[in-house]
């Protein structure tokens, strides 16, 4: 009986994913207030579903009864922030936090079912950013000198990286870490906050060729520290990143094809001098050859993305912690053996709407600081997305980054959810701007009115005197300008009336004829 369960419920996972995707690209298309909030409604229907076929079924798998537990916290987690942002932020972008919860479900799933242990860290990593990360959309809605510390954000992300690079652990012939107080934090999550504020405040005013050599001097600093610690995964992240702001605030392709050409000179020098860029390459090229070594990991998730067909084999009816570190690098490849190939395209194509929705957000800002943060910020988020599962799939080379929000990964998620956070305050700084754009529209409409107004206004009053009515329009006709109150300028009320019956009876006898 469980396992009929189980093979219904991957059917029914799949048709609410197919949905909440579905609907994600609809609200682009919808302009009717009323029916953007109705499928924001509607998606929160779907998550809370999701989660709750989910978490049963591998209650019912495992008898772990931590699993209904995990279940009322992730849906309390889902409803408490749907919650305080139409409390605190009633301008906040909707869509855009539900995408969030979403992709955090499907993670929480995921880390679920591979070990209890890293979910829980999960989900207290991801509350606690939340909560924490509450304060920033004010910070960004009230802090305008914020666009003014660009020299900051590059000596701070720079000392980070140096840091790391220094005192770092190394992992997987990456330094990648840095361990204070017993907590690892992958400072590079985190620069790539700062790498971004910089080139946006560089850039925001002034984009002349001058301007853009010290931005690309900096942002190379940054990249060749990463190089050093050999993390080059997060060096082709700030690289993108980079490439798009400059061309953002440029409109020159010149820098484009200058950048690609040092992003593949940069890549053969590097070919060259790390040995494990050199393995990964090679399995990449043909990971069969040295299957029970340097391969097995990538021949792993390949079969695990396989083995489940397009529908899955459903929770707990696969072996994905067969896949080496399935819950951090090879997320994707779980997720596809388990809940199925359409399931994992849904996937990329719910990070790709989140990917538009910032880039639409970044198109509605007036200010140039503001449009260059979000699509910096957009296209980390899409080309770490674009790493992850061209890694897992042999697309290209593995570069060892994190799926955003779905893989197991404290300074990601971390880093993440402020990024959201970041955007979300320049969503409710765009609404507030156009309800200051619509108010005083408004207060010129009104002033426009008053001063286009008829001489006649007072004809308007409930209390007119509907004789003085007929004369003002009567006098229109015969060219006397009525002034109410039985006077004119050019003659009384009295030659008025005359040349009325004059006019009356030329009428009849016109008619008569």
């Amino acid at each position: 009986m469980v396992n009929i369960i189980v093979q219904i419920s991957k059917y029914l996972l799949l048709f609410l994913m197919v949905f909440f995707t579905m609907e994600t690209y609809m609200v682009l298309r919808r302009r009717d207030e009323r029916s953007r909030r109705r499928i924001m409604r509607n998606q929160i229907s779907l998550m809370v579903m999701f989660n709750l076929t989910a978490y049963v079924v591998m209650f019912l798998k495992s008898q772990d009864e931590t699993m209904l537990v995990m279940l009322v916290c992730v849906i309390g987690y889902i409803l408490v922030v749907q919650i305080l942002y139409r409390l605190i932020y009633r301008k906040a972008s909707l869509i855009l936090l539900n995408t969030m919860c979403m992709l955090l479900s499907i993670g929480l799933v995921m880390q679920a079912r591979l070990g209890l242990d890293t979910a829980r860290k999960q989900y207290m990593i991801a509350a606690f950013s939340t909560l924490i990360c509450f304060i920033i959309p004010v910070f960004v809605r009230r802090v305008r000198w914020v666009s003014n510390l660009g020299w900051l954000y590059g000596i701070v992300g720079l000392l980070l990286l140096a840091g790391v690079l220094v005192l770092g652990r190394v992992t997987g012939g990456a330094n990648l870490a840095l361990t204070i107080g017993g907590i690892s934090f992958a400072f590079a999550e985190f620069v790539k906050i700062t790498v971004v504020l910089f080139m946006a405040s560089m850039l925001q005013d002034r984009h002349d060729f001058k301007r853009v050599v010290v931005v690309t001097l900096v942002a190379a600093m940054h990249v060749g520290i990463l190089a050093l610690s050999a993390d080059l995964g997060a060096a082709l992240v700030y690289f993108v990143a980079y490439m798009v702001m400059v061309y953002v605030s440029t409109r020159n392709p010149g820098y484009v094809l200058l950048g690609l050409g040092g992003m593949s000179g940069a890549s053969v020098i590097a070919y060259r001098l790390f040995a494990h860029v050199r393995i990964r390459v090679a399995v990449w090229q043909n990971p069969f050859t040295d299957y029970e070594g340097t391969g097995y990991q990538i021949v792993q998730a390949l079969f695990g993305v396989c083995a489940g067909g397009w529908f899955g084999t459903g929770l707990f009816n696969g072996n994905p912690d067969m896949i080496p570190l399935a819950y951090e690098d090879f997320t994707y490849a779980a997720i596809c053996e388990e809940m199925g190939v359409l399931f994992g395209i849904c996937l990329l194509l719910l990070c790709m709407g989140m990917y538009l929705l910032i880039v639409n957000i970044s198109l509605r800002m007036d200010r140039p600081f503001y449009k260059l943060v979000a699509m910096g910020l957009g296209a980390e988020y899409a080309f770490q997305v674009f790493l992850t599962v061209g890694g897992t799939t042999k697309f290209i080379p593995m570069t060892g980054i994190t799926l955003p929000l779905v893989s197991y990964g404290g300074s990601s998620i971390m880093c993440t959810i402020m990024m959201i956070s970041i955007i979300q305050g320049l969503y409710i700084l765009r609404k507030d701007e156009d309800d200051e754009l619509r108010e005083e529209h408004r207060r010129k409409m009104r002033e426009r009115q008053m001063k286009n107004a008829p001489y006649d206004a007072p004809s308007y009053r409930k209390d007119a005197d509907p004789r003085e009515e007929y004369y003002r329009r009567v006098s229109r006709k015969t060219g006397n300008n009525y002034t109410g109150g039985g006077r004119n300028v050019k003659g009384d009320t009295e030659d008025l009336g005359k040349k009325i019956e004059e006019q009356t009876r030329e009428d009849l006898a016109l008619r008569n004829r």
